[in-house]
């Protein structure tokens, strides 16, 4: 499981004309879910999203989580963070999880960050969405639960 995490000051996903979910501070996750993850994956990027000390304290330092913050966490499924972009000029996705187990699992993360009272908006998984947000920072970092990086 991949995810892309985003300290914002706010972010919002549209489908259509429609925006399905938004948040103000917080982190805006693209997640990822590759073949063979399973809830042990989700555990491990639901408790370091929830925990990562991201987030400025008093003194200026990355001390603080998201639950620190009070912030909110929105999540959207991106299956191209398992793209393969080494070979060729066209992405593969042999890596990527399949529909039904992916969206179970990237269910399961929302619901395990929910769990530890934090405020999760969601994409819709699956559909073509417009994401936009405004970044603080920008501070951005990448997770991978196989500890690839």
């Amino acid at each position: 499981m991949r995810a892309v995490v985003q300290r914002v000051w706010e972010a919002k996903v549209l489908v259509g004309p429609d925006t399905v979910a938004e948040i103000g501070k917080g982190l805006l996750v693209y997640l990822g879910v590759a073949k063979g993850d399973g809830d042990k994956d989700a555990g491990y990027v639901a408790d370091k999203l929830s925990n990562l000390r991201i987030f400025a304290d008093s003194a200026g330092k990355m001390n603080l989580s998201v639950q620190d913050v009070g912030g909110s966490v929105l999540l959207v499924s991106n299956f191209t963070l398992l793209g393969d972009c080494r070979k060729g000029r066209r992405p593969g996705f042999d890596e990527a999880g399949g529909p039904a187990a992916a969206e179970a699992l990237y269910e399961k993360v929302a619901e395990l960050m929910a769990a530890e009272n934090i405020i999760v908006a969601k994409g819709i998984f699956g559909a073509y969405m417009h994401v936009s947000s405004i970044n603080d920072g920008p501070v951005t970092f990448l997770l991978d639960s196989s500890r690839l990086f």
